[in-house]
């Protein structure tokens, strides 16, 4: 239940910053469940390979450079997900950082309500 619950925010999160920034299209509501779906597969599977090897630079950058590695999973996600569209590298960095803040902000509603 708790994954359900915590999937749906992601989607409501991803759907709020499409309708925010014009460099973000999402076609539907199946989209937006798709897309939270493999962006949330993308981050379990390829994030902590990423993570650990451009672990010096992240370092080097004071961790910075965690923006352009969730930017790049985004763009994948963009070129897998049909629906799902993001106009740059920029609108991935921007996607990522406010998709991060409604989606923490959301589950600490979600998880509030569950205990």
């Amino acid at each position: 239940m708790t994954f359900l619950l915590k999937w749906f925010a992601y989607s409501l999160a991803i759907a709020i910053t499409a309708y925010i920034l014009p460099g973000i299209v999402v076609d539907s509501v199946a989209a937006v469940l798709v897309t939270a779906l493999v962006l949330g597969l993308i981050n379990a599977v390829f994030r902590p390979i990423l993570v650990i090897l451009t672990l010096p630079v992240t370092i080097l950058t004071l961790g910075l450079f965690m923006l352009v590695i969730n930017a790049a999973l985004i763009l994948l996600t963009s070129a897998i997900v049909p629906g799902f569209e993001v106009a740059g590298f920029w609108w991935a960095v921007l996607f990522s950082v406010i998709v991060s803040i409604i989606n923490s902000i959301l589950n600490r509603f979600i998880i509030s309500e569950i205990k």
